[in-house]
């Protein structure tokens, strides 16, 4: 008996939500957006945010992987005004992926992740993938660049960091590659020259992205800005 009256309820549909459940759930909802509203008031105007595009290894085991050419169909319009030079970093750590990456970051008081690009070495991220972060899907500028002139580099240079640790070993032969291909889509649409190609510790008193990052072998790999 009791069987059939719990498939007669099932079959009845929902049942109907009692006024105090409703109270309380238009509470809760009005206070999360209550919250959600201030939050983007004290950051700005807006809260940070970590949605991107995820370009999976050139030997995906799903497939062929998509041409580096996507990371150019932004969400806004690309800043062909904007983009003049290119930084490479390092994590820091031989783990890594975009959600810690953007926490470290949220820690420092930065909108979310400061990169525009995070490539993996298959320790939290697949060997090779390309996380494209919110900062160059929507064409803002990065937080990645420190030195005398960080405001400026931060505002017209493109953030790529590969995970890893470059001052206790060396990047995967895979990661070198699609940083490559990666480099140089972006140098050949936005015209950047070989010399605004940098390495963060180009440019700052830092070692980033450390001594075990093959610099003349990757400054071989640039083709020049067509």
């Amino acid at each position: 008996m009791a069987r059939g009256k719990t498939n007669a309820k099932r079959k009845s549909g929902k049942a109907p939500v009692s006024r105090r459940a409703g109270v309380v759930w238009g509470s809760l909802v009005g206070s999360m957006t209550l919250a959600a509203g201030l939050l983007m008031v004290l950051d700005g105007g807006a809260s940070p945010r970590m949605d991107g595009l995820a370009l999976p290894p050139l030997m995906a085991a799903a497939g062929a992987a998509p041409s580096i050419e996507a990371v150019l169909q932004t969400r806004a319009p690309l800043d062909h005004g904007r983009w003049q030079s290119i930084v490479i970093h390092h994590s820091g750590s031989p783990v890594g992926k975009p959600a810690a990456l953007d926490a470290e970051h949220r820690r420092m008081n930065l909108k979310g992740l400061g990169y525009h690009f995070v490539i993996g070495n298959g320790a939290g991220m697949e060997n090779g993938e390309i996380h494209v972060g919110y900062r160059w899907m929507d064409q803002v500028p990065g937080a990645h660049a420190s030195g005398d002139n960080a405001e400026w580099y931060n505002l017209h240079s493109i953030g790529i960091c590969l995970v890893g640790d470059g001052d206790r070993e060396s990047f995967s032969d895979e990661q070198l590659r699609r940083l490559a291909d990666l480099v140089n889509a972006l140098a050949r649409e936005f015209k950047i020259p070989r010399d605004r190609i940098l390495l963060h510790s180009d440019i700052a008193p830092v070692s980033d992205p450390g001594p075990m990052f093959p610099a003349a072998l990757f400054h071989e790999q640039i083709a020049p800005a067509g």
